[in-house]
């Protein structure tokens, strides 16, 4: 009898549902781009690739999920959307909720991003089991992360939240440590699915004989 772990794992990654999940994801990295338009009219044309952090993870995820319909993975399109994801979907909420404790207030749209950006963060854990990235696309992932911090904190290209920009300091060293973790929960993944393939190729060979 299936239990519901497995009824969850099989609903996961059934073509049907992944279909879905793509169209949410791309959806979701359009409004993303819109969201950001009003910060990217101020910034310069230098800084645009890495100013819209979040659309940006859900469309490296949008094209791992399309990798995955077609059967055809994209390794370091994988590596880079389970660090940002996790990353700016963490992010995100942890900012919302730093500004509803400093005013006592969030808008409905501030709510609206924790529980989007909070999927986000665990869509990026849900399919663990599915990437095939190797520990080269993890060092590039980790690189563009890292000068994504650089950009934002040292060139003033961060995420405007008014209410808390007193703060920016801490956020930049926070926002450091959750790269960190981001990439190293990235390394766990690569180094759980290795060990399970081995088990997998092991437990092959022994009916095979």
């Amino acid at each position: 009898m299936m239990t519901v772990i497995q009824w969850i794992r099989l609903v996961l990654f059934s073509r049907p549902f992944l279909h879905v999940l793509l169209y949410i994801n791309l959806f979701g990295t359009i409004y993303g781009y819109i969201w950001y338009m009003p910060q990217l009219e101020k910034t310069e044309p230098l800084f645009w690739l890495f100013v819209p952090d979040s659309p940006t993870a859900s469309l490296f995820f949008t094209i791992a999920i399309l990798g995955w319909i077609l059967r055809k993975p994209f390794k370091l399109m994988e590596a880079l959307a389970v660090v940002t994801l996790f990353k700016y979907g963490v992010w995100a909420v942890v900012m919302n909720l730093l500004t509803y404790w400093e005013t006592g207030y969030l808008h409905w749209t501030g709510w609206m991003l924790v529980a989007s950006h909070g999927a986000m963060a665990i869509q990026a854990l849900l399919y663990a089991r599915n990437y095939s990235y190797g520990i080269t696309h993890i060092i590039i992932a980790a690189i563009w992360t890292l000068h994504n911090d650089v950009i934002d904190y040292v060139f003033g290209q961060m995420p405007v939240y008014y209410d808390i920009m007193k703060y920016s300091s801490q956020i930049g060293y926070f926002t450091f440590w959750l790269s960190i973790v981001s990439i190293a929960i990235a390394f766990i993944i690569w180094h759980k699915n290795g060990e399970h393939k081995t088990a997998e190729k092991v437990a092959n060979s022994t009916v095979t004989r």
